[in-house]
């Protein structure tokens, strides 16, 4: 089968050492209306990106998923220029984010069959006049509850998945909402193995974790470095002791890092959250996680499952199920 990335079509075989989850930009809801922030800088944006995904390069990263939905700022020119200067191929996202955090006004007056149609459009013929198709759906939940609009935004994303064979990643807020999550995926006809639950790492909740494993989603262990809520310290006691109880084909790794932006990250500048946490980059679980994972029994052959063939067998598992039926 062939995956959409920003500057082609490549083959499940290409796809190599893979993260699943990281940004070359984010630009927040309304950046532009604090009119205290210094104009956007893009050349310089992207010379940095350019640095992060280079650094990336060298660990041996081939493929990056970048789950910017259309509301914070997706630019996929941008990651063009970025995946042309540094060899790393990219992914996009089409999708939604939270109905709190996001952009929501459109997409709340349209039909679950109209933003399907979205969605599909911008992964087989392109996002605007760019030509860049999209290889992933993105979608969101927030803290606690799925709103009937994250609700009708993930059966959409359903009913795009099952037309396309593209699959489903999300994000979920404080390990919650999960299972919620792949109740509406499988409720629409879709595998729960389509599905990627994002940020399930962010609590000390193995047992959370080993359910969503258990019932075939894959567990987005994906926020590394990230210190926020929970230590990297526990993140990779959790994820070794997930595949030690035989979910390892189940894990996908990444950090959630950004390398530019526009706004604040939440309600601090993002120089001050990575400031707060320096092991938030690209290359820290290379670097740190790795050797802790090892000191917790796991091996390279383990670290080969978890970034090359289980983010192949996602891509792939997506797209045979979409067309089982």
């Amino acid at each position: 089968m062939r995956i959409n990335t920003v500057t082609g079509s490549i083959g499940t075989d290409e796809l190599g050492r893979t993260l699943i989850h990281e940004h070359v930009l984010i630009a927040t809801p309304g950046w532009f209306m604090d009119a205290r922030r210094p104009a956007f800088q893009r050349r310089e944006a992207i010379e940095r990106a350019v640095d992060a995904f280079q650094q990336l390069h060298a660990y041996g990263v081939r493929t990056v998923v970048d789950p910017c939905p259309v509301d914070l700022g997706r630019d996929v020119e941008m990651y063009e220029e970025v995946s042309r200067k540094t060899g790393i191929r990219l992914i996009a996202a089409t999708g939604a984010y939270t109905e709190a955090q996001g952009i929501p006004h459109t997409l709340r007056s349209m039909s679950e069959e109209e933003i399907a149609d979205s969605f599909i459009r911008e992964i087989e013929d392109g996002v605007g006049d760019t030509g860049i198709r999209c290889g992933i759906i993105k979608v969101a939940t927030g803290r606690g509850q799925v709103t009937d609009y994250e609700r009708k935004v993930i059966s959409a994303a359903t009913r795009a998945a099952k037309a396309t064979g593209v699959p489903i990643l999300a994000h979920t807020d404080g390990c919650t909402c999960g299972h919620e999550q792949i109740d509406i995926v499988t409720g629409g006809g879709l595998s729960s193995s389509s599905l990627i639950v994002g940020h399930s790492c962010d609590q000390d909740v193995p047992d959370y974790q080993r359910s969503l494993a258990e019932r075939g989603a894959y567990v987005g262990f994906d926020r590394f470095g990230l210190e926020i809520e929970v230590t990297d310290a526990v993140r990779a006691r959790n994820l070794a002791a997930l595949a030690q109880a035989g979910h390892q084909e189940r894990i996908l790794v990444s950090h959630d890092a950004v390398a530019c932006w526009k706004g604040r990250a939440g309600k601090v500048e993002p120089e001050v959250l990575e400031a707060a946490h320096p092991n938030w980059r690209m290359t820290h679980f290379f670097e740190n996680v790795i050797p802790e994972l090892r000191r917790l029994g796991m091996s390279d052959a383990d670290f080969t499952d978890i970034t090359v063939t289980n983010p192949r067998r996602y891509f792939e598992e997506a797209h045979r199920h979409a067309y089982a039926g």
